[in-house]
């Protein structure tokens, strides 16, 4: 038996439970609709228990912006802002609070309070804005402390974002287990753990977490090994190698003191004034903070260089970088990267081997020259500019060698000592003698050689001394008769 379209009707409007009071208001018999709809919820009917709803990755907070499309009642649906309070004002129902609330629970809330005025009503709630993330940060970055991340769009951000907007990580940072504390509904909290090395190594961006409102993150301290350093300073989370840094230099350098240093090329000067920094970019390393010093000294222990560094842990850590292996198998890895607030201590050593001081002379952090004054018995005496690893006799060599009223078996080393006080030595010369600190000492900067006369020589000018006042008194006698010898 076939239906007419009126029996048609009937049958779906039983179907779908709508009352004649349904029929009688505004509203159109519902069409079909092909689009799929997202985190869409349904009030039981009578009897019926509604299933605990799916928990997505984003609860909503104050500044939230909202899509409620309310299925053929377009009058109720729009864009909605959760308000200070948590809540949703909405048309009909009011205020409806879901702070805290996922999209889905958000979605069933809606549906039962719409549920008193209308029956079965299909809500889909989307998230078309999402409030500034409130997130906290502590230990080794730069600027541990509270910041407030705009998402883009319905994006999250990332655990890298926050730390490139915390200021980077530092040098003892460690990347392998970055702690990630998330309150759960309970009140208790989960704890994830990230390990960005994988990152960086291999791209593993599972360990880039999506960070969410509320979230404390932890960068814990770790002594990081010389061969990781480099690396993670050229991470894009870490810290900006190229911003100017406060360091201290102190030990065998020629000018010790606090340096606020910016990476780029460097070099150092003539002992005793501080080198240049060329600026640039590029991260300020140990060398470069020696070159900047005005170099090394001649009794540097070049194997080990210490620096301390400040920790978020509060204990500072100490560690040892050997230029030496540098110097001789080009391992950059011992020119450790400096980071703010790092002091550089270079020991002297307590012996040197003859065979080394050449290649320290000619290191980059080594001054160019030091002044040593030439005092005496010759051929050239002043001040001399001399390579930082000339020794007393090719001193006396660079000043033309002995006259002939020097004394050539000894010389006089005068040398100002840090602490003040004067030393004087006496010192055999031969010229056939290697670097050795008793009978041919390495100089340094300012010290002052004096070459003392033969003892023929003071004889000679006791004698003129003596003599001296005697032959003028005779010239000033016979001068008269002089004069008139000339006259006739």
């Amino acid at each position: 038996m076939s239906r007419g379209p009126f029996q048609l009707l009937l049958a779906a409007v039983a179907f779908l439970g709508i009352t004649p009071s349904v029929l009688a208001a505004p509203l159109s018999f519902p069409q079909v609709d092909n689009t799929p709809a997202r985190n869409i919820l349904m009030p039981p009917a009578t009897g019926e228990t509604l299933p605990e709803p799916p928990r997505g990755d984003y609860t909503l907070g104050t500044g939230d912006i909202v899509q409620i499309d309310i299925f053929r009642v377009p009058q109720y649906s729009g864009e909605r802002q959760v308000l200070v309070d948590g809540t949703l004002n909405l048309p009909l129902v009011g205020a409806i609070d879901v702070r805290g609330l996922t999209l889905p629970e958000a979605a069933a809330r809606l549906s039962e309070a719409y549920g008193e005025f209308l029956r079965r009503p299909i809500i889909t709630v989307n998230l078309s804005s999402t409030r500034p993330v409130q997130i906290a940060i502590a230990g080794e970055v730069n600027s541990p402390g509270a910041y407030a991340i705009a998402a883009q769009g319905t994006v999250l951000p990332r655990l890298t974002q926050l730390l490139e907007t915390a200021g980077g990580t530092t040098q003892t940072a460690d990347i392998r287990q970055v702690l990630v504390y998330r309150r759960q509904q309970d009140g208790t909290y989960q704890t994830l753990e990230a390990n960005l090395w994988q990152l960086i190594r291999s791209g593993d961006q599972a360990q880039n977490l999506t960070l969410r409102d509320g979230d404390s993150i932890f960068v814990p301290t770790a002594m990081v090994p010389l061969e990781e350093s480099a690396l993670l300073a050229d991470a894009s989370f870490a810290s900006n190698v190229n911003q100017p840094i406060n360091i201290a230099i102190i030990g065998e350098v020629y000018r010790p003191g606090p340096y606020t240093l910016q990476g780029g090329q460097a070099r150092t000067g003539n002992a005793g004034t501080p080198g240049s920094s060329g600026g640039g970019s590029g991260a300020t390393t140990v060398t470069r903070a020696l070159q900047v010093a005005g170099g090394i000294k001649p009794q540097a222990d070049i194997r080990s260089v210490q620096v301390s560094r400040a920790t978020r842990a509060g204990a500072p850590q100490v560690f040892e970088v050997d230029l030496w292996q540098l110097l001789q198998s080009g391992n950059l890895q011992q020119d450790a990267i400096l980071q703010e607030g790092d002091t550089v201590f270079v020991p002297a050593a307590t012996a040197l081997n003859p065979e080394e001081v050449p290649e320290l002379a000619a290191a980059s952090f080594s001054p160019d020259s030091i002044r040593v004054n030439i005092v005496g018995e010759t051929e050239r005496t002043g001040t001399l500019e001399l390579e930082p690893n000339t020794a007393l006799s090719q001193a006396v060599l660079a000043a033309g060698g002995f006259n002939n009223r020097a004394n050539e078996a000894e010389a006089e080393l005068i040398r100002l000592n840090p602490d003040g006080t004067v030393t004087r030595r006496i010192i055999s010369v031969d010229f056939d003698e290697g670097i050795n600190e008793e009978s041919n000492p390495l100089l340094r900067n300012n010290d002052v050689v004096v070459v003392n006369p033969s003892f023929l020589a003071d004889v000679d000018d006791t004698v003129g001394s003596i003599l001296g006042p005697v032959s003028r008194v005779i010239q000033s006698i016979f001068l008269p008769l002089r004069l008139l010898n000339v006259l006739d």
